[in-house]
């Protein structure tokens, strides 16, 4: 069955609740689209969605400029689920009473489950207790709508979930979606499979005819494309899906900018020059970045800089190769959340291939991933028979380490983080930890400090370690790394690096840092 037959609309009213969703929706193999809070119910039905789902937000109700969506979707004969401020926004909307900051439980509370069907079908509900969940505690629904029923409460009282089967509209106040909610994902399940009638059939095998088919459809039986290759697992990934679309017609383009890390490079134009049935193109365009960065300290104005020099490079080599009229990247959905391109979304930071891109850019966008979460592309990757040594590579900032240099990057600086990042990787990957890490890699902080080397005073430059865990890299947290581990890399680091005074490590989770310090 094609993916785009069965699909689970998301509306997103803000934060980062409807990725989380969204990913959640996906894990459970059923397709999912993010679209804004307000988009006309007329616009979702010509989705022709399978369910919608509200996906919550860090809002109250009772703001005076609340969020509020197209109050049709409640009678458009499509199964709604709202969470948190999607519950309470159904609840009031349908005439329910809603009360603000009744409830006193923040975060994890226990739950009883006073009708199972449909949402609470999960083996883990057989416990007559119910279970745990994460509650919202902004506000709470009083009163059920009309023909809405309490499907569980909260120990203290609190209405945890209402539903209307007639109607399919149901409503949590506990976030499904976080791990603090054990059985969430088998309420998102039930409401997947058994209210809105999914089957779990969006699996990367269906996704890759998919993308093929929307790419030849988009470029046309002669369009060419150009495909803006770092080497990295996105770009990789388009790339072979290019390759399988259109063949000879796409031309990939390797900028080496300079930015990457010890050997990476090489490894880039051995790897595809070899494996891609269209052209490749390697450009050295060191010098003109490093021009193009110096002075410049800004972390946001240095990503624009840099994406603006990338589209450059690209559309000028490009055109000296002919009629060429598509650029496909590899923006993954993360990439647009934290740019801030979703609407309700906080602009946490551009991404080169999201925020730097000129309005008038000369070619029509290709983004295949765009959708996609950094596991999926990974799976996707697996499908179309990547080489492990680009799926299990980490995830490396398009801006590369331009933003792992704080404050002006110069040739120095990249120089000494070159060594001092492919120390402690080596040092990762010896102990067997590079499978346990989402990300690895070390920062020149910028600060100089005082040292002692060669029995007298030393001053220079600070490097810090960050490793961390996560899922999708929409939160994070700090590795616990063995001692053992960080002294040794801390001995190499300071021993074989003669510039270098000092080695720290950073130990914070994201929120509320990001995994990249820029």
């Amino acid at each position: 069955m094609e993916p785009q037959l069965q699909k689970i609309i998301v509306l997103n009213f803000g934060g980062q609740h409807s990725a989380l969703i969204a990913r959640r929706v996906r894990e459970a193999q059923v397709y999912c689209e993010v679209l804004p809070y307000d988009t006309p119910w007329e616009e979702i039905r010509k989705h022709g969605p399978a369910g919608v789902i509200l996906a919550g937000g860090p809002a109250s109700i009772f703001l005076e400029r609340a969020p509020r969506c197209d109050s049709a979707l409640f009678q458009g004969n499509v199964p709604v689920l709202g969470i948190g401020y999607g519950m309470h926004l159904m609840a009031r909307q349908l005439g329910g009473k809603v009360e603000q900051g009744r409830c006193s439980e923040c975060g994890r509370a226990a739950f009883t489950v006073l009708e199972r069907e449909p949402l609470f079908q999960d083996e883990c509900f057989d416990q007559k207790e119910g279970g745990y969940g994460w509650i919202n505690q902004r506000d709470a629904v009083l009163e059920p709508p009309p023909g809405f029923k309490v499907l569980a409460r909260t120990e203290n009282g609190v209405i945890a979930a209402i539903g209307d089967d007639s109607r399919r509209l149901y409503g949590l106040q506990l976030h499904p979606a976080v791990q603090q909610t054990p059985g969430g994902m088998g309420i998102l399940k039930s409401f997947l499979y058994h209210v809105c009638g999914c089957s779990p059939s969006w699996t990367p095998r269906s996704f890759v005819q998919y993308a093929v088919d929307k790419i030849k459809s988009s470029v046309g039986p002669e369009g060419r494309v150009v495909c803006a290759l770092s080497g990295g697992v996105d770009s990789s990934v388009v790339a072979f899906l290019l390759d399988r679309a259109v063949g000879q017609r796409c031309v990939s383009i390797f900028v080496d900018h300079g930015l990457l890390r010890k050997g990476e490079a090489e490894q880039v134009v051995d790897l595809f020059g070899s494996r891609l049935k269209g052209q490749f193109i390697h450009v050295d365009a060191r010098e003109r970045f490093l021009k193009a960065l110096a002075g410049i300290t800004d972390p946001e104005q240095k990503r624009k800089i840099i994406g603006a020099e990338f589209i450059n490079v690209f559309k000028e080599k490009a055109l000296s190769l002919g009629d060429i009229a598509y650029l496909a990247q590899g923006t993954i959905y993360s990439d647009v959340i934290e740019s801030g391109t979703v609407a309700g979304a906080a602009v946490i930071k551009s991404h080169h291939n999201v925020g730097g891109l000129p309005e008038e850019l000369g070619f029509k966008l290709v983004e295949p991933l765009r959708e996609l979460f950094k596991d999926e592309v990974r799976l996707v990757g697996r499908e179309l028979g990547l080489p492990d040594a680009i799926l299990k590579r980490q995830p490396f900032p398009g801006p590369g380490l331009a933003v792992r240099v704080i404050g002006e990057v110069t040739a120095e600086k990249l120089e000494l983080l070159r060594e001092a990042d492919a120390i402690f990787c080596e040092e990762i990957e010896k102990a067997g930890l590079e499978q346990e890490l989402w990300q690895y890699f070390a920062v020149h902080t910028g600060i100089n400090v005082v040292g002692v080397k060669g029995g007298g005073r030393h001053y220079g430059p600070v490097v810090a370690l960050r490793a961390v865990r996560s899922e999708d890299a929409m939160t994070a947290d700090w590795a616990k790394l063995p001692f053992d581990l960080l002294e040794r890399v801390s001995a190499r680091i300071t021993g074989e690096i003669p510039g270098l005074a000092r080695v720290v490590l950073d130990i914070t989770p994201k929120p509320p840092g990001t995994i990249e310090w820029e």
